[in-house]
């Protein structure tokens, strides 16, 4: 593996972990607040909105080197990052719930949004290299 390339390995590693620590801290935290109706699936989703902004910034300046050309650009180039994630998102929900419904144990539940993540964050890194941290993007270029 060429050098550049292991420094993006370790960098992607070591932003998912911390993303992946800050989701699973938020919906820990949450599930203390608020023990009501749905209150695994509101974790789920505060967990996820937590970690997206600081993946965003990260990944676009250290993984993919990749400079805005302004705000309405940035703004654009986050909107097709976050649409990305949809795909990669669905893949943690479902892991992670189906953890929740099979094991009925909290732990295991974290158990399996951390697996879920980590699947979801490989093919995250495939969909952004191919179609959001492009140069000449189509898509967000203005």
């Amino acid at each position: 593996m060429p050098r550049k390339a292991l420094t993006i390995a370790v960098l992607y590693t070591f932003f998912a972990s911390l993303s992946t620590a800050i989701n699973i801290g938020s919906q820990m935290f949450s599930m203390t607040i608020y023990h009501g109706l749905y209150a695994v699936e509101i974790s789920i989703l505060i967990g996820t909105a937590t970690g997206l902004p600081l993946r965003y910034l990260l990944e676009k300046r250290y993984i993919f080197s990749f400079k805005s050309n302004n705000i309405q650009h940035d703004s654009q180039l986050f909107v097709l990052y976050s649409f990305m994630g949809i795909f990669t998102t669905t893949i943690f929900w479902a892991t992670e719930y189906a953890f929740h419904l099979i094991f009925a144990d909290e732990f295991m539940r974290y158990i399996g949004g951390v697996m879920g993540l980590m699947v979801g964050f490989y093919f995250k890194y495939r969909l952004d290299k191919k179609y959001v941290f492009v140069s000449g993007n189509p898509k967000v270029m203005l």
